[in-house]
């Protein structure tokens, strides 16, 4: 009797990534260094993505680079619930540093996905309550309970309901959309979350607030600090904990260490991170209080990855060079210089509705106004000037529930001359895609 047995490689089949995932550009990468992207069409692209924000110090900057290899030399991956290694143990000692006042503790996983739901896991079994409120536009993930808290757009949660329960949402100060000033907005979110709580949402149900300090996925919003400061109040008042998702805007990105510290003396009670934490190696975490995080039930917390020894490594490299480089700074200033001279080129434009961002998170949406004022979202507006950035050699996103937004990110260590070309790029898109 014989048996067949399976040749070990088969030549009858190709696998091709999945028909989903859609690019928004062409380009394929050789190399990247600082803030270029060098494509195998042999062009150079100014890469104002950074990988949705992940490459906080620039593509493969050399010390980050260096800490990685030494790392890879000794260990690669030790499960850090069975063995510890040093650099989780030394990031830990420096996150210390930069980490608010009293959020002491800290959590690893791999992604911001995993990090916003071990916050919601802490948040219910420490208080004991199910509710969670979200504000609307808020990005927190893909993964189900992670999508079950997003609005960011119908496109993240919708296809493979039941989501988790016990999720309501609150507006968003959102001024542009509703036409009003700044202040106007926040009283209204604030009045509105106040009539969820009665009407809906029961404070003593409630285990905690999330929110970004800056809307990512939602339309690149910042938060206005007078809303920030009036969830603290009430979450205070209510025995609510705040949790601020900085996934996005953590790490220097707004011009501040962390996005919330625009809100003068404000202070969350988990802070979940990732994203620019190690220049693009995998590892998200979330902070807390050792008092709160101790409330955690035994082996609710863990994972086979989380807090890689190699991302480790890059991660307190990345705190390095943000220190030794100053590079919060440098994102205020040339963030300042990036919305300057995008309003300029967008000026004559009359199908851009908005300008606004915060440090080295711009956002420029795109609108049509007719004849009583009314504005309609513009998506294919923002399409066409996109897709005419990359033909510049500038590398943008679009965002926004409608997405109605082009998003620039640049790296933290981009140039005063890198600005520049990169607005210049974008005033030549506006004018091909637009006229």
């Amino acid at each position: 009797m014989t048996t067949s047995v399976d040749p070990p490689i088969r030549t009858d089949q190709t696998a091709t990534l999945s028909p989903v995932l859609k690019q928004a550009t062409p380009v394929v990468v050789d190399h990247a260094q600082g803030s270029w992207i060098h494509g195998t069409d042999g062009r150079d692209y100014l890469d104002f993505t950074t990988g949705i924000g992940v490459t906080s110090t620039g593509h493969c900057h050399p010390h980050v680079v260096a800490a990685a290899q030494a790392q890879c030399a000794k260990v690669i991956h030790a499960q850090y619930t069975t063995v510890m290694h040093p650099p989780l143990l030394e990031l830990t000692r420096r996150l210390g540093g930069v980490l608010p006042l009293g959020l002491d503790s800290v959590f690893y996983a791999n992604s911001g996905s995993e990090a916003v739901e071990a916050a919601i896991r802490l948040a219910r079994m420490a208080t004991g309550k199910p509710n969670i409120v979200v504000f609307q536009g808020g990005f927190h993930g893909r993964t189900v309970a992670a999508a079950s808290l997003t609005t960011a757009g119908t496109r993240f949660s919708a296809g493979f309901s039941p989501l988790m329960s016990g999720v309501h949402m609150a507006p968003f100060p959102y001024a542009f959309r509703y036409g009003w000033d700044t202040d106007t907005a926040v009283d209204f979110a604030l009045r509105e979350l106040d009539y969820l709580l009665q009407s809906r949402v029961a404070p003593n149900d409630t285990a905690a607030f999330l929110i970004e300090p800056v809307l990512g996925d939602g339309g690149y919003l910042p938060t206005p600090p007078r809303f920030l400061q009036g969830l603290r109040e009430r979450a205070d008042r209510h025995g609510i904990l705040l949790i601020l998702d900085e996934v996005q805007a953590g790490f220097g990105r707004t011009g501040r260490f962390w996005g919330h510290q625009h809100a003068e003396g404000l202070i969350p009670d988990i802070l979940i991170t990732a994203k620019g934490l190690a220049s693009g190696f995998p590892i998200s975490a979330i902070a807390a209080p050792t008092e709160l995080m101790g409330k955690a039930w035994p082996g609710s917390q863990g994972g086979t990855y989380g807090g890689n020894a190699v991302a480790a490594a890059a991660a307190i490299a990345t705190l390095e060079v943000i220190e030794n480089e100053d590079l919060v700074e440098n994102a205020r200033v040339r963030g300042e210089q990036l919305l300057a001279g995008l309003r300029e080129v967008c000026a004559r434009h009359p199908r851009v509705g908005d300008v606004r961002g915060l440090g080295l998170m711009a956002g420029v949406e795109f609108v049509t106004t007719d004849e009583s004022g009314n504005r309609t979202p513009d998506a294919a507006a923002a399409v066409a000037v996109q897709q005419a950035t990359t033909d510049q050699g500038l590398l943008t996103l679009t965002c926004g529930p409608a997405g109605n937004v082009v998003r620039l990110i640049p790296a933290l260590v981009v140039t005063a001359e890198e600005i520049d070309l990169g607005v210049a790029r974008f005033g030549a898109a506006l004018d091909t895609a637009l006229g």
